[in-house]
Formats: C-alpha cells, structure tokens, sequence
C-alpha cells in the first residue's frame, strides 16, 4: 500500500472539470449520469484552482503545480482550456499573488479520449503541441486515454465515440517531436482490458510516446459493468506483464497506482 504522503510543498496536484457534465459515453465512467451543461469558462477554471489552493491556506509555496484538465468532461472540445493555459504562463506572477502561492512550476496537463466527433482534433492536438513545447518550454503534458489495443473493447468502453487506433497514429505521426516529456499513452488498466506491445509499437513512435499503467478506477460504473484490475491496489503482479511486454517493445513505461484512499475520495 502507498504510505508516502508527498508534501504540496514538493508538489501539488488540482484536477479540474472542463465541462458541466461530459458528452462522451464511457461505461468506465460516472459522468455521463450528470445532465449535460455545456463548457466551463475561464473564470470557472480560475475558481476551481482558486477553491482547491484555498483548501490549504498554510501552504504558500509549492515547487510544483500540476493542473490536470480531467475528470469531468472531455477538455479537447473546450477552446477555454487552451486559453486558460496561455493564460496561466503569460500572467504566472499575477496568478501567485491572486492565490498566495509562490509556484516555481506550472505543469498543465491535457488528457483526452480522442473524440472522433470533433472534426479539428488535429488541429487542436497540434495546437496543444504548441502550449507544451513553445509556451511551457516542455513544461506540461499531453496524455491519451488508449486503455486497451483492441478495437472491439475500445468501442464498447468508449461508446464507439473514440478514433481508432489506427485512425489515432495517422496524427500522431504529424504531432511534433516532444520537448522533455514524452507524450503519454495512458492505460486504465483492467484485468480483462488487451494490451499488444507489438501492435502499439508498430503504430506509435517510442521516441515520441511513453506509456502510462494506472488501475481502472474504483467507482459506480465500472463496480456496475464489472471493470475492475484484480488485485491492481495490493499487488505489482497486475502491471508486470504488460510493463515487461511494452519496455520489450521499446517503450518508456510508468506504473502508477493512486492510494486506494484517493479512489474512494
């Protein structure tokens, strides 16, 4: 079990909803059971950064913030994301005296289930690209939900709303080298959910793309649709195959499981 509590001195994660509810139809996911309500705004992301540091008013230093524009809603339709972000770096100093938080790091990071509804996501990855190589100088991060290789299983666990992979690479090629941080293809992973080291690696670059192992998140939905990694909060057991199998083929790989504490949160 994870017993290390990092410091928000040290670092400091906020999570933040892009949407009033979520048009994807994921069955890992609770949000579609929120009545749609369109996108937030900028002051809306301003204000839920603002409530999460005013959570913890004694802290007022930390060397790293990660702003994650996650969970609630699908952050590539909302162009306030992209804005906010801009925002964050061009105006950083005016930010810290609004929070009273001396950052030395603002890392925001994009997570996306590649929409193939959304006619622009080329143009809006590539537009993201820009942020983290450009603006943050390779200072924030871009993931993407893949989750499993096989394509029937990504159609049921996305509602038949996400590309396909190989739909997905044909972009991916055209995403510019990354500064620092490699882009991330990020697997929730279920015990029951494929991992094809060599498919992946036949269709992403390694040089451009690492990959993330996380447990599948213990909610309703999933409990409801009998998702689940058996074992993925006690054991390394779960992650070590498919770890084995994608650093054979050439990836960079990380395995992260959150506190069993914080899923319940």
């Amino acid at each position: 079990p994870n017993t290390y509590c990092m410091p928000l001195s040290e670092k400091w994660v906020v999570t933040l909803s892009t949407q009033y509810g979520c048009v994807m139809k994921c069955n890992f996911c609770d949000v579609p059971n929120v009545p749609w309500g369109g996108n937030v705004t900028q002051q809306d992301l301003f204000q839920q950064l603002e409530n999460a540091i005013n959570c913890f008013p004694s802290v007022k230093y930390t060397e790293r913030l990660n702003i994650h524009f996650a969970r609630m809603g699908e952050p590539i339709f909302n162009d306030n994301v992209f804005k906010f972000s801009r925002y964050l770096f061009k105006h950083k100093r005016f930010i810290e005296q609004d929070l009273g938080l001396k950052i030395e790091v603002i890392h925001p990071v994009l997570t996306t289930s590649l929409p193939k509804a959304l006619k622009s996501i080329e143009s809006r990855l590539l537009d993201w690209c820009d942020i983290k190589n450009n603006v943050f100088n390779g200072q924030a991060g871009l993931q993407f939900s893949i989750n499993s290789t096989s394509e029937e299983q990504r159609e049921t666990m996305f509602g038949n709303m996400s590309l396909s992979l190989v739909d997905f690479a044909k972009i991916a090629e055209k995403l510019p080298s990354p500064i620092s941080r490699k882009y991330c293809l990020n697997f929730a992973y279920s015990t029951d959910f494929e991992i094809d080291a060599k498919l992946l690696a036949s269709l992403f670059d390694s040089n451009k793309f690492m990959c993330k192992i996380t447990p599948i998140h213990n909610n309703n939905a999933c409990n409801r649709n009998g998702i689940a990694t058996i074992g993925g909060y006690d054991s390394y057991l779960p992650y070590k195959k498919p770890e084995e199998d994608l650093k054979e083929a050439g990836f960079d790989v990380l395995v992260f499981v959150p506190s069993i504490d914080e899923e319940d949160g």
